[in-house]
């Protein structure tokens, strides 16, 4: 049977066992998707196809380490890879940023803001970098529609207008599941127990 015939699993196995043409039918398989999935968070071709590269290089070290077992979810798992290299590289640059429920409406917020960020001491500084870095990884529980939302804010740095263009929704629909993501958010807060004296 025609390689391409075959599910990411057996390919993956096949790969697994030394036959590299059954990952390329992988990457040919699963490419488009992954490098748009970056493209459009970062809107810069250079960068997405770097990102892109060092997703497929860490999709092969976890694959020869033996640490894959999604049981035929390759995609999403996948896209799980590129989209944490897409938060690393927004972290790294100095684009992640910080937004409070109560200045959601507001087109200069600054995401995360559950943390007052003005007058910071040293230790304050430290608890705020950890508690940022807890927050992306609870962004990842909140309901896709949600996420959206707040990807767009933070890693676009886009309008609540353009998003409503992007989605196709009103900007009050926009407002709204920003409003619910943040409410959704302090309750893995709580859930999580991330404590912070900053506020």
């Amino acid at each position: 049977m025609a390689m391409k015939f075959l599910d990411d699993q057996v390919l993956i196995h096949y790969y697994l066992e030394g036959n590299e043409q059954a990952f390329e039918v992988l990457l040919m398989r699963h490419k488009d998707k992954i490098y748009r999935s970056i493209y459009h968070k970062i809107r810069e071709r250079e960068i997405a196809e770097d990102i892109f590269q060092e997703a497929f290089v860490k999709i092969i070290q976890t694959l020869k380490l033996g640490n894959y077992n999604e049981e035929g979810k390759f995609l999403p798992w996948a896209m799980r890879i590129a989209q944490n290299l897409v938060i690393d590289y927004f972290r790294k640059n100095g684009r992640m940023k910080l937004v409070s429920e109560r200045n959601a409406k507001s087109e200069d917020f600054t995401i995360f803001s559950v943390l007052k960020m003005e007058e910071l001491n040293i230790e304050q500084s430290i608890s705020k970098t950890e508690l940022e870095t807890q927050m992306i990884e609870l962004i990842q529980h909140l309901p896709e529609s949600q996420k959206e939302i707040i990807e767009k804010r933070i890693f676009q740095d886009l309008s609540f207008k353009d998003i409503a263009e992007a989605e196709n929704i009103s900007i009050n629909t926009a407002l709204g599941r920003m409003r619910y993501a943040l409410i959704n958010l302090r309750k893995l807060i709580e859930k999580h127990q991330l404590v912070t004296d900053l506020d």
